[in-house]
């Protein structure tokens, strides 16, 4: 219990779902004394929650009869959580909830008390959160409202799928599990009939998506969250170490939160590391810095480096 509101709370829903509960247990499940308990329940006669007590064996405290909570009463902080909420799920979706998001967050500050709807205008303005999509959402949305719909009726769809290997790509059936955002990508993991096994794809390499009239069953013991846990174990993400050159090591300060250590050496440069799911990856971000950086490890990820620069030098006359 982090306040007294919650504890507040707490204690009406406590006697709302069972009267005639005795002090000492009350205080027990709210972590606070018996002495505390007896100064909420003046809290609550302050606040018109009509609380008495029956005396004897049988006795405790207990709601008036016929009092119920009312369907909503929030702190200001959660209220803010609530609204912040609704805009995470329009940030991330897109169109495909922009609306029911908006709809839910107007019904919220229809119905709750001034000081929580001026708590929550200030959070809208001041605690902002975007661009959590590294692709263009509104690309996405087709996909994603196929997907979701896949997802909820449990239908198999056909996709073209581009991981790299093809420039045409390859045909997948999938059952898909469900949808997953996760650093900045949105992913589909199911059961891919292609490989007879369970696989993970990124929404925005699907070329093509067709909904079958195919339906399947989702596992029982299938968990989504232990899995993309195990999965991110076994993938054993590259590790790159490369050093920024002494004129360009305030670039390596500049994206400090980007890297898993920075090294200042006595000559000036600094020397990072940061992880990558393969090396292609690890040579794009590489290049990105361009003369600024060299690899050090693994020399894979310096080798490709080096026949992509030279292979984008001889392409301009």
């Amino acid at each position: 219990m982090t306040n007294v509101a919650t504890r507040l709370i707490t204690l009406i829903l406590t006697l709302q779902r069972r009267p005639g509960q005795k002090a000492a247990d009350l205080a027990e499940k709210l972590g606070v004394s018996v002495r505390t308990l007896h100064r909420y329940f003046g809290m609550l006669d302050e606040l018109g929650v009509p609380v008495y007590a029956e005396r004897g064996p049988h006795g405790g405290f207990s709601l008036m009869r016929g009092y119920k909570l009312p369907p909503l009463i929030f702190t200001p902080e959660e209220a803010v959580a609530v609204a912040l909420g609704t805009s995470l799920v329009g940030e991330m979706w897109g169109t495909l909830y922009h609306e029911p998001a908006q709809g839910a967050l107007a019904k919220l500050e229809n119905v709750l008390p001034d000081e929580q709807r001026r708590e929550i205008a200030w959070a809208r303005r001041a605690l902002v959160a975007t661009g959590m999509n590294r692709a263009n959402i509104e690309t996405l949305a087709p996909w994603l409202e196929k997907l979701r719909r896949a997802v909820r009726e449990k239908l198999r769809v056909s996709m073209t799928y581009h991981s790299g290997h093809s420039a045409s790509g390859a045909v997948r059936d999938l059952d898909p599990y469900a949808l997953v955002h996760r650093a900045g990508w949105w992913y589909v993991v199911g059961y891919c009939h292609l490989r007879t096994a369970l696989r993970t794809f990124r929404v925005d390499r699907i070329a093509e998506l067709t909904l079958t009239n195919q339906t399947f069953a989702v596992p029982d013991d299938f968990d989504i969250r232990a899995y993309l846990e195990q999965d991110w174990l076994e993938a054993q993400p590259l590790k790159v170490r490369m050093r920024f050159i002494p004129a360009f090591a305030h670039l390596a300060q500049y994206g400090r939160g980007y890297w898993e250590t920075l090294e200042e050496q006595p000559d000036g440069s600094v020397t990072v590391t940061f992880s990558a799911p393969d090396v292609y990856s690890a040579a794009s971000n590489v290049l990105a810095y361009g003369p600024a950086v060299i690899v050090l490890s693994p020399p894979e990820v310096g080798r490709m480096v080096k026949e992509w620069a030279q292979a984008t030098a001889e392409s301009y006359p």
